[in-house]
């Protein structure tokens, strides 16, 4: 590793710690040369995974963008910058998990929404109202009232989206 305060490429690992549930680890260094102290993160690389957008377009998945996403939801409620990582953090770890290369922006949205039901109701619909496309008052009034016939961790409509896309990638396999 090359030291960024005297460009020497001999170092010793003084301290090691796995950080963020073991996704990755901390080390901490000091250059031989100049005994600058040094941080570096060591962690798995993933290739990228692609979002099928509703019109057929392919992206790479920026977590970036979804954090913006749950920023802009959030914007003036009591949700914390921890909480919005976290929740960043396991909606990736559920899309890394579950899909191998490729996912919809559908099931980021669902699971996106997931998140934010559990994290604060008021972001929850403000973030529904621009995914499902809410035109009228009407469907602000009846998404508020399946929030609260919803149970807080509803599971169920989570695994009914990846069986169907599961079933979906099945058949376009060759």
């Amino acid at each position: 590793m090359r030291c960024p305060k005297c460009g020497g490429q001999d170092d010793k690992v003084i301290d090691s710690r796995s950080s963020k549930e073991g996704a990755t680890i901390r080390r901490r260094r000091e250059c031989l040369s100049c005994e600058h102290r040094f941080t570096t993160y060591e962690q798995i690389e993933h290739e990228p995974l692609m979002v099928v957008k509703r019109d057929g377009r392919r992206e790479a998945f920026s977590k970036d963008k979804l954090l913006s996403s749950l920023q802009r939801a959030c914007q003036k409620r009591p949700v914390s910058e921890d909480d919005l990582a976290s929740a960043v953090e396991k909606i990736q770890e559920g899309l890394a998990g579950g899909f191998d290369r490729e996912t919809t922006s559908r099931a980021i949205g669902e699971r996106v929404m997931r998140e934010l039901r559990t994290l604060d109701p008021v972001a929850y619909v403000r973030f529904a109202s621009i995914y499902r496309n809410f035109e009228e008052a009407t469907d602000f009034v009846s998404e508020v009232e399946r929030l609260g016939q919803l149970p807080i961790d509803d599971k169920r409509q989570l695994e009914l989206i990846e069986e169907s896309e599961a079933a979906a990638k099945g058949r376009r396999s060759p």
